[in-house]
């Protein structure tokens, strides 16, 4: 144990290095005297074996490990998200509540509130868009579709004054997966990206749940007993992984086939059910397959 202390005191590093062998250590009449202790010798050698050293001794110290996770953590992309508002002051909060580091926001002011300009804007590409439904309802549609012509995969949240089921409702048909009013997204707007960003929604319980029922209500009957039946095998393929919320990329992907492939069977999909949306697709199979045999 002397000499476990003698190399801990003077060569820690070999002590981490874990010793091979036999290795020896020199200690200099300077370095004696340094501890107060008398020296006659002018050299001191003291060997050191290798099984005086407890071999379960760690090699990789372990602050190696820690620096590794933490700068894994620190590479992972950040969400980015579009604010869109033509007015500055609204942008400004949107970008104090979003002053997050998991977040890397794109602020674009609107220049007009006009349908056939918000048509033919351009909006910075982004994961999730973050839009100001300050302008009239058809304009706020003409945005919201023109984003999702240019980015089929976005992400769309909405928020304004005060949201009518009607107008809920309209947003929710257009593509839009988050709601909330200006007062909800001082609070909820950082706890809603994310989930909107995987697929999910965030709309009050009330509103979602009024859509689904008007959606079931008008297009249940439509609905054939034989549609499913009539699916070929890719078709229903496509159609379990629209089930999970997944983009045409994403299907792609998970059934090694093209993109525009899928988005054939998609189409082919939506005239069998007999309805214009993905949303609406996914919202009757659901039903049907919840719905007792008459």
């Amino acid at each position: 144990m002397r000499y476990i202390a003698l190399l801990n005191n003077h060569h820690p590093s070999l002590l981490a290095a874990g010793m091979r062998n036999e290795e020896s250590l020199s200690l200099s009449t300077a370095s004696a005297q340094t501890r107060n202790r008398p020296s006659k010798t002018p050299n001191l050698s003291v060997s050191i074996r290798e099984q005086l050293v407890p071999t379960h001794l760690p090699v990789r110290p372990v602050f190696t490990t820690l620096t590794t996770v933490a700068t894994k953590r620190s590479n992972s992309p950040k969400l980015s998200i579009c604010l869109l508002s033509p007015h500055p002051l609204v942008l400004s909060e949107f970008e104090r509540i979003l002053s997050k580091p998991d977040f890397k926001v794109i602020s674009k002011q609107l220049e007009s509130t006009l349908a056939p300009d918000l048509r033919s804007f351009e909006p910075p590409k982004a994961q999730v868009y973050v839009i100001d439904a300050h302008a009239a309802r058809q304009a706020t549609g003409a945005l919201l579709s023109n984003i999702l012509e240019r980015h089929p995969d976005a992400r769309l949240i909405v928020v304004g004054e005060a949201h009518q089921d009607a107008n809920s409702f309209s947003l929710l048909r257009l593509g839009v997966k988050g709601i909330l009013t200006y007062s909800e997204a001082r609070d909820q707007l950082v706890r809603a990206l994310p989930l909107v960003a995987t697929g999910g929604f965030w709309v009050p319980r009330t509103v979602l749940s009024g859509f689904v029922d008007s959606i079931l209500s008008g297009q249940t009957r439509r609905l054939k007993s034989d549609s499913v039946a009539n699916l070929s095998r890719r078709e229903q393929e496509v159609l379990d992984s629209l089930l999970e919320n997944l983009s045409n990329k994403e299907i792609a992907s998970k059934l090694n086939i093209a993109e525009r492939t899928v988005k054939f069977h998609v189409s082919n999909l939506l005239n069998k059910f007999g309805v214009r949306r993905r949303a609406d697709l996914i919202l009757l199979t659901f039903q049907r397959r919840m719905a007792p045999d008459a």
